[in-house]
C-alpha cells in the first residue's frame, strides 16, 4: 500500500532525529536524507523538511542545498538552519544575534486566522537554539510569528507553500509543536495519517517477498524485541525458508540462554542453539579497549554464524534486527553530517567472505515502534516489554578486561538486580536497567574480616527511544534492599553503586 512520505533533509541538527520521531508519531512515514543527496524518486515524497544545523549560513563552510526540484513544487517546512537559509540566499537578511538565543520562549504575536498556526495558543512556548537571527525575510516573505526577542520566529513565502520557522517544534520544550507539524502536514500539505503499525507490516512483508522470493535467509537471534520482531515479520513472508541461530557467546544474562531457547518454542520459528561461550572468551583475553573488545565479539560472531550458516545448504540472506537508532549512532545519517558514537554489531555490512546479502526489516524504524510492531504480529507482550540488551552483553559491562570469573560475578549481581525490578513492579516503568563491573577493587569489612573485592554500578534509564535518556529515580529502599542483597549473595563484591547520569552527556551503557 502506498503511503504518503515525508523527506527530511539533514543539515546535521542534533535534533533531525527528533523531527522524525514527531512526524511518525503522527502515523506519517519519513526518511531522513543529507542535504546533499536527495533522493532521485521525490515523486514519493508530499512534503520536505530542512532540518537545523550547528553550522551558519553566514560562515565560509555554508550547506548549500540544491532546491530546484523542490521548491514551489513541494510544501516545504524550513527549521532554523534551513529557516535561515531561505532567508539568506532568497533576498533576506540573516545577522549574528546580539546573544546566543537558546531554550524557552514564548510567541508574543502570531498572524490571525493563520492555518499554519491553527488551535495554538498565541503565547505558546517554543524553544530556540541559534546564534544567528533573521533580520529580513526573504522576497514575498510574509511574518507568522514573533517572540519578544525574536521578531522574524515564522514566516512563509507567497506564491509557495513555504514555511519557515526561527524555533524548533520536534523538541519537547515547544509545548504545541506536535501540533505545528500536523497543520503543516495534514492541513497544508494534505498528508493521510496512514502509517500504522499493521500497514508497516503488510508493505514489509510484501517487500521481504518480492526482495528474497524463494531465497533461504539465515538470521541471528539474540532474544530481545528487535531480532525477535524481525524474526517473525520474516516468517511471516517466507515461512520455512527462515532459518534461525542463537549463539551463546558466553556474555548473556543468567540461565538466559536456556530460557531464550525455551521462550520461541511454540512461536513456529526454525532456531537453533549453539553455545560458543569458551570461543569468544579466548578471544577476549588480554582486550580491555571497549572497541577492541566490540570488534572481537563482533568478527567472533561472524565466524560462529559463518560455519553455521554453511551448514544450511544453497542459503542467499543474513537477516538482521538492526533498528534505526544503531543506524545512527554507528555512521552518519544516509551519509550525512551526523557524528558517529560508537560501532554497532549489526551495523556496517557483512566480511566478503560471507558472501550473503543483507536483509534488515526494521531498520528505517525506532524502538517504540519496533514494539508497536510486534505487538501487531500478536506476539507475547513479555517479550515485547524486554528491555533492551546490548549485542555485546556482559562484554560491555564488565569494564577492562573479560574473565569467566567477572562474567560469573556480573551475571549473579545482574539476576539480583533485574528480579528485583520485577518483584517490587518496576521493570516495565524502565526503558533499560542492568549492572556494571567495575575494574576497581575496594576495601570492605565482612565480619571481622578485612575484603578487598569489586565495586559494581547499578543502572537504570527512562528513554523513548534510546536516543536519551533520564536515570530513573529508584525508591531508596529498594536500592538498599538489592545493594545488601548484591554483597551478601555474590561472593567478589562488596561495594555497589548507583549511576544517576543522563544521556547525553553519557551513553546508556558505560563502554
Amino acid at each position: 500500500m502506498q503511503q504518503d512520505h515525508v523527506l527530511i533533509l539533514d543539515f546535521g541538527s542534533q535534533y533531525t532525529q527528533l523531527i522524525a520521531r514527531r512526524v511518525r508519531e503522527l502515523n506519517i512515514y519519513c526518511e531522513i536524507h543529507p542535504y546533499n543527496k536527495i533522493p532521485e524518486n521525490l515523486e514519493n515524497y508530499k512534503a520536505v523538511i530542512l532540518s537545523g544545523s550547528p553550522n551558519s549560513v553566514r560562515g565560509d563552510e555554508v550547506l548549500h542545498i540544491d532546491l530546484t526540484n523542490i521548491r514551489g513544487k513541494k510544501p516545504i517546512l524550513a527549521v532554523c538552519y534551513g529557516a535561515q537559509y531561505l532567508a539568506h540566499f532568497s533576498g533576506g537578511l540573516v545577522a549574528p544575534s546580539n546573544t546566543r538565543e537558546y531554550g524557552r520562549a514564548n510567541l508574543s504575536y502570531i498572524k490571525e486566522d493563520e492555518v499554519f498556526f491553527k488551535d495554538i495558543p498565541h503565547n505558546s512556548q517554543v524553544w530556540m537554539s541559534h546564534s544567528d537571527t533573521i533580520k529580513e525575510l526573504p522576497t514575498n516573505g510574509e511574518l507568522l510569528a514573533s517572540t519578544s526577542d525574536v521578531e522574524n520566529a515564522a514566516y512563509k513565502i507567497n506564491g509557495e507553500t513555504t514555511y519557515g520557522i526561527q524555533f524548533h517544534p520536534e523538541v519537547y520544550h515547544s509545548t504545541d509543536g506536535k501540533q505545528l507539524l500536523a497543520n503543516f502536514l495534514v492541513t497544508i500539505a494534505g498528508i493521510a495519517q496512514t502509517w500504522t503499525p499493521d500497514s508497516f507490516v503488510e508493505s514489509t512483508v510484501e517487500a521481504i517477498r518480492e526482495k528474497v522470493g524463494n531465497d533461504k535467509v539465515v538470521l541471528g537471534l539474540s532474544g530481545g524485541v528487535d531480532s525477535s520482531v524481525a524474526a517473525v515479520l520474516l516468517h511471516k513472508a517466507i515461512g520455512k525458508n527462515l532459518y534461525c541461530i542463537f549463539v551463546n557467546n558466553g556474555l548473556l544474562r543468567k540461565n538466559e540462554f536456556e530460557s531464550v531457547l525455551a521462550q520461541y518454542e511454540g512461536m513456529d520459528l526454525n532456531v537453533k542453539g549453539i553455545d560458543a561461550s569458551e570461543r569468544f572468551l579466548k578471544k577476549l583475553k588480554g582486550l580491555t579497549d571497549p572497541e577492541d573488545k566490540r570488534k572481537a565479539i563482533g568478527n567472533t560472531f561472524i565466524d560462529v554464524f559463518d560455519d553455521e550458516a554453511h551448514l544450511i545448504k544453497d542459503v542467499k540472506w543474513l537477516a538482521q534486527g538492526t533498528i534505526y537508532p544503531d543506524v545512527i549512532e554507528s555512521v552518519s545519517v544516509n551519509g550525512g553530517p551526523s557524528a558517529t558514537i560508537k560501532s554497532h554489531h549489526n551495523v556496517g555490512g557483512l566480511p566478503d567472505f560471507m558472501k550473503l546479502k543483507i536483509v534488515e526489516p526494521l531498520r528505517m524504524i525506532f524502538k517504540d515502534e519496533v514494539r508497536r510492531v510486534g505487538k501487531s504480529l500478536g506476539i507475547d507482550s513479555n517479550l515485547l516489554g524486554r528491555h533492551p540488551f546490548p549485542g555485546p552483553g556482559l562484554g560491555i559491562r564488565i569494564l577492562g578486561e573479560v574473565t569467566a570469573e567477572k562474567v560469573r560475578i556480573l551475571q549473579e549481581v545482574d539476576a539480583v538486580f533485574i528480579n528485583g525490578l520485577r518483584e517490587e513492579g518496576l521493570y516495565d516503568k524502565i526503558w533499560q536497567a542492568g549492572a556494571m563491573l567495575l575494574p576497581v577493587d575496594s576495601v570492605g569489612v565482612m565480619g571481622d574480616e578485612r575484603t578487598y573485592e569489586k565495586v559494581v554500578a547499578l543502572r537504570a534509564v527512562e528513554s523513548t527511544d534510546g536516543m536519551t535518556a533520564d536515570w530513573v529515580d529508584l525508591p531508596y529502599k529498594f536500592l538498599q534492599k538489592t545493594s545488601n542483597k548484591i554483597i551478601n549473595q555474590v561472593k567478589g563484591v562488596n561495594r555497589v553503586v548507583y549511576d544517576i547520569s543522563s544521556k547525553p552527556p553519557a551513553t546508556i551503557e558505560w563502554e
